[in-house]
């Protein structure tokens, strides 16, 4: 804060400094461009708080969000969009108002099926019927049969630990061609885990519970202690070690086929891992995931941190196209001639959805315009359109839309704040704009990475009740395990078989 003091004829400048104290300087060229430079250095600084401000607003605004809010994504654009667009270059023109007309006419009521109304779906035909006849309490002698009621009722019997005795007789054989006697026995069925207690059927029990229905072994385990048998937790882990083990050769059968396609999607999920290194604490190690969407096959691979190395050795010798969601590591991958990458539209639709709050009216035209993508591609899968009809469709439709999506992302980046939640989706999205086009290039490419998201949801649903890997061995067995059956839910078949 400064102001001019005037004696006589003399005018000084009298300022005040950080420490509220009065400095009085003579008012000539010197002192006003003193006075210039301290006014450029506050403006500069204000502009920089308010950003700060802005951009901590955000993320307090994210927190509460996480919280207390509601996780949806959902976006409804409002009833007069046309309202949100006024004092914005919006590079198009305002739609004139539809004219409407009311038409009304009769028809013939259809008559209700009553058939149907209380119908309901017969029970599986593969299930084993236990078949239970009940003959009247009072039946006369002579009485005639002229038919029956049945009625079928689906029951369930509890899960129930039994034992396996398997007898092999031995026999002694006689002498014959000067051989003394000899004695023979059957040779023992072939076990997962040799001299082991533990059958095929338990084995897979056990991992379809913890890694399908999530059931951490330490509450299977109570379960069995239920039915009056005890099984160490450690026990159970040392099997499930075992048939990865086996399950191995499977596994890299299962790599080399993915790795084999000409279209990927990739993408990273943590998992706590109990280390030496952190005695206390865990370490956040990362599965990452790599879907061929054309094959439906699904491979998981742990890796001790999220650098570029793990995906970087993996896909040293893949060639095609790549897509994932906008984190750096995948542009080493980068390459043309041999890796086209493509981006995720609901990952850029998700920065415009948590800037609503931000900048209401810039986020609800590009939400508006994505959600007009998104009615392309549901036109398409509802019609049941081939790989080139979903193409030409895309470029009659989705094209002109992303065209003019971007021009507006070039002329509205300029007019926001880089730390806001607009500027980050504006940015983001304007930075990945070719890749985010790339989809159209191809009827086989998705417009979004939610399908490897989908196939990721068991593992974020696993660790909130298992909390942890054991070892970095352990988490790269839970990899081997998701990537076999998360290929069996993809193509409906059932994990246990």
């Amino acid at each position: 804060m400064f102001t001019l003091v005037s004696e006589g004829c003399k005018v000084d400048i009298c300022v005040m400094n950080n420490t509220q104290e009065n400095i009085k300087m003579p008012f000539n060229e010197e002192s006003f461009l003193r006075l210039q430079g301290m006014y450029l250095v506050v403006r500069d600084e204000n502009v920089q708080l308010a950003a700060d401000v802005l951009y901590y607003k955000n993320e307090i605004a994210q927190l509460k969000r996480m919280i207390f809010g509601a996780k949806s994504e959902r976006f409804i654009s409002g009833e007069d969009s046309s309202q949100l667009l006024l004092g914005l270059n919006l590079t198009e023109p305002m739609a004139e108002p539809v004219k409407t007309e009311t038409i009304t006419y009769e028809r013939k009521q259809k008559e209700e099926n009553k058939q149907l109304i209380h119908s309901r779906q017969p029970l599986p035909s593969h299930l084993p019927r236990h078949e239970e006849v009940i003959e009247p309490i009072e039946k006369p002698a002579g009485a005639k049969k002229i038919g029956e009621e049945i009625t079928e009722i689906l029951e369930y019997t509890p899960g129930a630990l039994i034992v396996r005795r398997i007898v092999r007789p031995k026999y002694l054989l006689p002498k014959e061609n000067n051989k003394g006697p000899r004695i023979i026995i059957a040779d023992l069925p072939s076990l997962p885990i040799p001299k082991g207690i533990a059958g095929p059927g338990l084995l897979t029990h056990i991992i379809i519970s913890k890694y399908v229905d999530h059931l951490p072994i330490y509450r299977q385990a109570q379960q069995f202690k239920r039915q009056g048998v005890e099984i160490a937790e450690s026990t159970m882990a040392d099997w499930i070690h075992q048939c990865c083990d086996l399950l191995a050769p499977l596994y890299e059968t299962l790599k080399e086929n993915v790795l084999k396609c000409k279209y990927l999607q990739a993408d990273e999920t943590p998992i706590p891992v109990l280390t030496k290194d952190k005695p206390g604490a865990t370490h956040k190690g990362y599965l990452w995931v790599y879907r061929d969407v054309i094959d439906k096959l699904i491979l998981f691979e742990y890796q001790k941190t999220r650098a570029r190395e793990g995906p970087q050795k993996i896909l040293n010798d893949f060639t095609g196209t790549l897509q994932t969601d906008g984190y750096t590591a995948y542009n080493i991958f980068d390459k043309p001639g041999k890796i086209t990458l493509l981006a995720c539209m609901a990952h850029a639709r998700r920065k415009f959805e948590t800037a609503l709050d931000n900048d209401k009216i810039r986020a609800e035209y590009v939400l508006t315009k994505i959600q007009a993508l998104y009615s392309t591609e549901r036109k398409a899968r509802e019609a049941g359109y081939s790989f080139e009809q979903r193409k030409e469709l895309r470029e009659q439709e989705s094209l002109p839309i992303l065209a003019e999506l971007e021009e507006w992302l070039k002329q509205n980046i300029t007019q926001v704040m880089p730390k806001s939640a607009i500027g980050i989706a504006l940015a983001y999205t304007l930075s990945l704009c070719n890749r985010l086009n790339g989809y159209l290039l191809d009827g086989k490419y998705e417009i979004d990475n939610n399908l490897i998201e989908n196939s990721i949801r068991p593992v974020a649903l696993g660790r909130k009740n298992y909390l942890f890997a054991g070892s970095h061995d352990a988490a790269q067995r839970t990899a081997m395990l998701y990537s076999f059956l998360g290929s069996c839910k993809m193509n409906d078949v059932e994990p246990s078989a």
